[in-house]
């Protein structure tokens, strides 16, 4: 008898969805952040901080997350917080600090090349080559993200937030391979992979930031953004990420978070007062296509 139920790759992909819409609206909140007196780099670890605060007693409280936690060599712990440093102390730090110099615009369109670094070094990392179909809506995706944004005047970009944003885009691609293999490879629970390599990110982020740029004087809005950013779209949203990457290749997962570029969009116009034209909507539609192609037929 036929299963009517939805397969778990539907259910990655559905779940993936959701954790994108979340990190597109942390962008919105982010730039409200930085409008007033957080240094980036500190808001970025006090973000990730109580966000591993929020996941320590699922893990510490668990007696099978404590007894697997116990048995990691130390090969395992290397890799975990070689993901930590990567995925979150550069490219999140680099990313809060790009957003503090660029329009999210910009960033987010850089952020955009990220699936082709990713589908090009999964071909080496992780032996996972996408098929033809799926570099068709890989180049759909692009296509539709210049003709969102280009042209655009690089000039007037502020050199360090440049700087800081391909080195983001950079870090991340990096990170989604390792992430990938993390989750593919380790006989590990999705939260305690979790929870070990933001908690070693966070800390060196938070530890850079007082030392670097200072506390700030943050108020109590942003003290409520800090909370939900860490309990919803951190705590939460990388949890989910993770399960779904048991499931998804590195490239499906990257070209799904490439969702976030007409998610951020809309965004921008309700809550930023940002305008859209025919360009930027044909752009949209672009790279909803490309990511469509690419799930319709995945890599076996």
């Amino acid at each position: 008898m036929r299963s009517h139920g939805f397969s778990p790759r539907l259910i990655a992909i559905l779940q993936a969805t959701l954790v994108t819409f979340l990190w597109s609206t942390s962008w919105v909140l982010i730039k409200i952040g930085l409008r007033g007196d957080l240094p980036p780099i500190t808001f970025a670890g006090l973000r990730y901080g109580l966000a591993c605060l929020c996941l320590a007693p699922f893990v510490l409280l668990n007696r099978g997350h404590r007894e697997a936690l116990g048995k990691i060599h130390l090969k395992v712990w290397l890799q975990l917080i070689l993901l930590g440093i990567v995925y979150y102390t550069f490219a999140q730090g680099a990313l809060f600090i790009g957003l503090a110099y660029l329009p999210a615009v910009m960033v987010n369109l850089l952020l955009n090349l990220t699936p082709t670094l990713v589908a090009v070094m999964s071909l080496f990392a992780l032996k996972e080559p996408p098929s033809a179909m799926q570099w068709f809506g890989i180049a759909l995706a692009a296509i539709g993200t210049s003709i969102y944004f280009l042209p655009f005047a690089i000039q007037t970009a502020a050199f360090i937030g440049l700087a800081m944003t391909i080195l983001a885009v950079l870090t991340s691609s990096i990170g989604s391979l390792q992430g990938r293999q993390a989750n593919r490879d380790l006989s590990l629970p999705p939260l305690l992979i979790t929870f070990i390599s933001m908690s070693i990110g966070a800390l060196l982020l938070l530890a850079t930031g007082l030392t670097v740029q200072g506390f700030g004087k943050p108020t109590l809005l942003d003290w409520g953004i800090i909370a939900w950013l860490a309990i919803v779209n951190t705590a939460f949203a990388f949890t989910l990420w993770n399960t779904t990457l048991r499931t998804l290749t590195a490239v499906e997962s990257s070209i799904l978070n490439s969702l976030m570029m007409p998610q951020i969009a809309v965004l921008a116009v309700i809550f930023l007062g940002e305008k859209l034209a025919g360009k930027e909507i044909a752009g949209l539609v672009l790279v909803g296509i490309g990511v469509i192609v690419v799930q319709l037929k995945p890599k076996r």
